[in-house]
């Protein structure tokens, strides 16, 4: 699968990338699907996976701001607003109306956002690892926490900044992190912490408001919590959760694509289905 890099611009004027696959010339009107990186790799965590889609999607490949070729080095920019209003500005770059969002960690929360604030933009939500809605407490954690991380990469730069949380994730996280270290920029990755300071939700009962069909993969740790995904099923009207799930059997990117591709290709294309009617 061929990819095209674009540069579009966020509603504020940020320069942002994103990489789009060439369309099959023998399908009419590939159905998108936007798939957000976590936070700490690009958009490459995604390639092996775009690459096992079917040709009846355009694949769209984003780096997030703050990430890979997407700089924004002013921390009062990385919001999750800011975050979703972004997605739109590549749909709208790219002249799609509606999209299938999807992401891990970071970008599933993204996904969500977007589906929350733009509903109308949204086909249908993939999230693998749903991120944690901390309460107060647990916020204050996350928020000393990136503190430090800015810190350290400001100082010391991005591999030293995340040298005290490898043992922290799981194998592939960790594989994918320092994959992307080099294509990062430091300034960027510092101010792309000060999100810790922002809530994504206050609740999960926030996430009923999403009407379209949603597919939940689990996560396996703390900060990916299992039962919240089964949790947020109940409350979301047409969420599933996924019968596979964050594992430390995964070490490489080609591991994450065999474990959640042929789920998300199954989903997406029941998506696509429907779209025909």
């Amino acid at each position: 699968m061929l990819f095209t890099e674009i540069c579009f611009t966020g509603d504020d004027g940020c320069e942002l990338r994103a990489w789009v696959s060439q369309p099959c010339p023998k399908i009419d009107n590939p159905t998108p699907i936007v798939l957000l990186h976590g936070g700490g790799p690009d958009h490459r965590m995604f390639l092996p996976l775009a690459e096992s889609m079917p040709g009846d999607f355009t694949v769209i490949l984003p780096d997030i701001r703050g990430y890979g070729r997407s700089l924004c080095r002013d921390a009062s920019c990385h919001r999750w607003s800011q975050y979703a209003s972004d997605v739109i500005a590549l749909l709208d770059a790219l002249g799609v109306s509606r999209a299938i969002i999807g992401g891990a960690g970071l970008g599933g929360t993204i996904a969500l956002r977007v589906a929350v604030e733009h509903p109308g933009h949204v086909l249908a939500v993939v999230v693998i690892g749903l991120e944690d809605i901390e309460d107060d407490e647990a916020k204050q954690a996350e928020i000393r926490l990136m503190d430090e991380f800015a810190e350290r990469a400001r100082r010391d730069g991005i591999a030293a900044a995340w040298e005290p949380l490898f043992p922290h994730l799981s194998p592939v996280i960790g594989t994918l992190v320092r994959d992307a270290i080099p294509r990062s920029d430091p300034a960027s990755i510092a101010a792309a912490a000060a999100i810790g300071r922002d809530r994504s939700f206050t609740s999960p009962h926030e996430l009923a408001a999403i009407a379209v069909p949603t597919l939940l993969f689990p996560g396996a740790d703390a900060r990916h919590p299992e039962e919240l995904a089964k949790a947020v099923a109940e409350i979301i009207p047409k969420a599933e959760v996924a019968g596979v799930s964050m594992s430390d059997r995964m070490e490489t990117s080609d591991d994450f694509s065999r474990a959640f591709g042929p789920e998300i290709t199954r989903f997406a294309s029941r998506i696509r289905n429907e779209i025909d009617g």
